[in-house]
């Protein structure tokens, strides 16, 4: 168990736009920094990063928090991984304590194949480099594709014994449990005898954005026609393929550098262009690419080069993945290399400068490139001719900016010798189409929502008003709480002459003893359950402790109220979006004090409690004329002076409220 120790070092330490900026291309936006969602499929950021408070909000999925909430949420990383993770991402020595029985039995299932996995990696490159077998052949064969020392322990290769069962004997033997080693795909279920999947292959260890390890690839090295040449890990909790690209890991950080990102087909395509020195490059593995694969690519980077070899096959297979990237609204370019090579052996024996020089000739723009590609077939076929500008016409509809689509439309006409004029016609039928079965696909959803929204919109109107005025009192505790401000107290005295005047005093509290005096004072206990936890879990906070740092707080946080004081602190961002003022919630300005902003919202939040009271007030008057009601009246008639006494001190006319 880590220390508490431990976790308050990684706490003051991790800076949360630096562990998000591993995974999310962030640019710089005010004091603050914003990018695509990593929990949603957008095109406009939505998701903002405050260094100052340092935590993090996605307005598109409502998610928000801290560093670890965010390892949390994106590489679903219990509390213990993610701070382990931030110690060793800030090399922060992590102190341990003794683990109960109890606490090692309620590690999950998910844990215990990471764990499993993370063995296996290790195993698998030792045996690599250090047993006979292992250097024998699986050294020598990686030294024969040219690889170095440094890029192997780069990307933790390995090699998994010929034996039938020597990994899942050894994991035995080290305490890893068998049911985790058969859902991992490690090890193969027999009844007699559980055996190894990867016996006698090299290992390529598949790792997720942040260097966890979700499965394996190996390659055989003997010419068994019976083995398939390539076996990957089967579908688990942990690896998806389809959600996963080969040396993302290593290529995050230059991925978002350069602003683009290179997509090859294989392991040691993307092993030997990173030992060459161009790092930002993945692979989909030898599957055909997902969306989920581009969306990944797409928080780091807009930019995507397609590596293609002269494989006829393979490049018509590769072309239906650009149609993927360019609907997610990403720029494609495509570079091909000469006949006989692919990434890995032109890469091989090409020195850095050059192959840079290489990529940037010879990267050609995904119409330039479809067009001469399929050319070759159409040749002087004007049926064939025809069929290839509809499918280029068809690729351009998959853009969302519709500049972007004219102009290609231009470059394809200049391109196929077409006029604009049908390439627009026809690009216009297909964007029409699309848009018509978006738009009953709409239309079935709204009528799915009409019955809900009809039902909750009367009772949202009623408690709306109250609700913001809680959230903001929690909101000023949580910016303004702890500091100490002057505050004018309206006092009752008793002149010479005997009379009772008001006089006007002016003392300092800290904001958050105002608002709790305020709050005693009127007897008034907020009225939203969450709110009302989070109040006085910010007041016993303030009680307890001298100064308030939003960082340890937020650790401190039962994980409940974690998320909603990240929403509030992140507000300010959209605030703009919001009329506020002419509901009478009224945001702090920059030109207002700190105790003029409180007084009004505990001013504002009187008077709409003292109208409630005016109209029950109102509602209890009996309507026989014969029933004396001048008590109840003479009552409403107090309140509704004191309402106008709110109004004078507050300086403004107060509309109402209630129905």
């Amino acid at each position: 168990m880590i220390s508490k120790a431990t976790i308050d070092t990684v706490f003051e330490t991790a800076r949360v736009e630096e562990v998000i900026g591993d995974f999310v291309q962030l640019k710089r936006a005010g004091s603050n920094f914003k990018g695509l969602s990593p929990f949603s499929d957008e095109r406009s950021p939505s998701f903002m990063v405050s260094p100052v408070k340092q935590i993090w909000k996605d307005f598109s999925s409502g998610k928000g928090g801290n560093s670890v909430a965010f390892l949390m949420e994106h590489e679903h990383f219990t509390y213990p991984e993610a701070i382990r993770y931030l110690a060793n991402k800030y090399n922060i020595e992590i102190e341990e304590t003794v683990q109960t029985d109890e606490e090692k039995a309620n590690t999950d299932v998910r844990e215990s194949m990471y764990l499993v996995s993370e063995f296996a990696k290790n195993y698998f490159q030792d045996t690599l480099l250090n047993s006979e077998e292992g250097k024998a052949i699986g050294y020598s064969y990686f030294k024969e594709r040219g690889f170095t020392n440094e890029t192997i322990k780069k990307f933790s290769l390995g090699y998994s014994p010929e034996s039938w069962d020597a990994f899942t004997k050894e994991a035995l033997g080290k305490g890893y449990k068998l049911e985790f080693l058969e859902s991992t795909g490690l090890t193969i279920p027999r009844d007699d005898r559980p055996f190894d999947r990867f016996k006698g292959r090299v290992m390529f260890p598949i790792q997720s954005m942040s260097g966890r390890v979700l499965g394996f690839g190996g390659r055989i090295l003997t010419n068994d026609k019976k083995a398939a040449k390539y076996l990957n890990s089967p579908e688990s909790e942990i690896y998806h393929k389809s959600k996963v690209l080969y040396g993302i890991y290593q290529a995050k950080q230059a991925i978002a550098k350069q602003n683009n990102c290179f997509l090859v087909e294989g392991y040691t395509d993307v092993i030997q262009f990173n030992q060459t020195g161009i790092e930002n490059v993945v692979s989909s593995s030898g599957t055909a690419l997902t969306p989920d694969q581009i969306r990944l690519i797409n928080r780091l980077t807009k930019n995507v080069t397609v590596l293609f070899d002269g494989d006829a096959a393979g490049l018509r297979a590769s072309i239906r993945g650009i149609d993927l990237i360019l609907e997610e609204g990403m720029n494609v370019r495509v570079c091909e290399f000469p006949d006989g090579e692919d990434p890995d052996s032109f890469a091989k024996k090409t020195p850095y400068e050059d192959l840079v020089v290489y990529l940037e000739e010879n990267a050609k723009d995904f119409i330039q490139f479809k067009a001469s590609l399929l050319m070759k077939d159409a040749k002087n076929d004007p049926i064939k001719k025809a069929e290839l500008i509809r499918d280029i016409v068809a690729s351009i509809s998959k853009i969302p900016d519709r500049i972007q689509r004219e102009i290609y439309i231009q470059e394809c006409s200049r391109i196929m010798d077409i006029s604009e004029q049908v390439l627009l016609s026809t690009l216009a039928q297909l964007v029409k189409k699309d848009i018509s079965e978006i738009g009953k696909k709409i239309k079935q959803e709204q009528k799915s929502f009409e019955v809900i929204k009809s039902e909750s919109l009367n009772q949202v109107e009623k408690v709306d008003v109250l609700y913001q005025l809680e959230r903001t009192i929690i909101k000023i505790l949580l910016l303004y709480g702890n500091i100490k401000e002057e505050f004018e107290d309206v006092l009752l005295k008793t002149n010479d002459k005997g009379e009772v005047e008001n006089t006007v005093e002016k003392k300092e509290y800290f904001v958050y003893q105002r608002i709790y005096l305020s709050l005693q004072e009127d007897e008034v206990e907020l009225a939203n359950t969450l709110f009302k936890d989070i109040y006085n879990n910010l007041v016993n906070y303030f009680n307890q402790n001298e100064t308030f740092n939003i960082e340890h707080y937020l650790m401190q946080l039962p994980q409940e109220f974690a998320q909603e004081v990240t929403d509030i602190l992140m507000e300010d961002e959209k605030l703009a979006l919001h009329d506020w003022g002419g509901q009478n919630i009224f945001v702090k300005q920059k030109n207002e004090t700190i105790s003029q902003y409180v007084s009004e919202t505990i001013l504002t939040m009187r008077w709409y409690l003292v109208d409630k009271i005016i109209e029950e007030l109102k509602g209890s008057i009996l309507p026989d004329p014969s029933l004396d009601n001048s008590d109840t009246m003479s009552l409403a008639m107090d309140y509704s002076k004191l309402i106008n006494s709110f109004s004078m001190k507050l300086g403004r006319v107060m509309s109402r409220y209630s129905n």
